[in-house]
């Protein structure tokens, strides 16, 4: 991270071990307040595991996790549900819509849970910029996968929260849809001063963020400033060839 940028999630020796299978091995990480992160690697690498442990989804085996200067690594479960509603958002691959409502009720369903009422002119200025204006009332079978993708960003982004965690995104879109949907999360991020950590396998969707991790073998090997689709490419590939060897 830059010197004098703020890091809104820290994680400090985070180990996560799963009986015999290191998944972290002692990760050290900060993401920077207002920045678009991407984290890479081969499969099997840790990133995800690396998500859920930042997102305060499931506790390290070892380290501390601090969020917005608070460390949650030993809250209760019931306190660091509370904690995420507050301060995270998630954007997941499978959309994770509810089919039976309204993409409106499915964008306000987390602030209905944490019982706070809805800005409205954030949530307006959210739906506009993503282009469901006239899908608010829609059910999310009748939306593309692009459509409801970005009605996902907008339920993540609802409540305001301090960083948006994104797992493969774009994993389940055509190129068009997911490069519409990567460029809104970069409009997020340098147009509202958003925090997106975002999981990829794809080289050329983490060259759209403004750093990219890089990790194998549940280890942060770099950390690269606005790398190009390319050279992401050609590193994951030797990563791959590594592991495969």
């Amino acid at each position: 991270m830059r010197p004098g940028i703020e890091a809104v999630v820290t994680l400090e020796r985070v180990s996560k071990t799963y009986g015999d299978v290191v998944a972290l091995d002692d990760v050290s990480l900060a993401f920077p307040r207002g920045r678009f992160v991407a984290v890479m690697g081969p499969s099997g690498s840790g990133k995800s595991t690396l998500l859920q442990a930042a997102a305060a989804l499931e506790p390290p085996t070892s380290g501390e996790i601090t969020i917005c200067g608070v460390e949650v690594t030993r809250m209760s479960e019931t306190r660091r549900t509370e904690w995420r509603r507050k301060h995270l958002g998630y954007v997941f691959q499978s959309y994770n819509l509810l089919p039976t409502v309204t993409v409106e009720d499915n964008v306000t369903l987390p602030l209905r849970m944490a019982g706070v009422r809805p800005d409205r002119a954030w949530l307006g200025q959210l739906i506009d910029r993503m282009g469901l204006r006239d899908r608010m009332r829609h059910l999310p079978t009748e939306l593309s996968g692009g459509q409801q993708q970005r009605a996902a960003i907008v339920r993540a982004l609802a409540a305001r929260p301090d960083v948006v965690f994104a797992d493969e995104p774009t994993g389940a879109l055509d190129l068009r849809s997911a490069a519409h949907v990567l460029d809104l999360l970069r409009e997020l991020v340098d147009d509202l001063g958003q925090t997106v950590v975002m999981v990829t396998h794809d080289p050329a969707a983490a060259a759209r963020a403004h750093d990219t991790v890089v990790m194998a073998d549940g280890r942060v090997l770099d950390v690269l400033p606005a790398p190009t689709a390319e050279d992401l490419a050609v590193r994951l590939a030797r990563l791959s060839g590594e592991r495969v060897a």
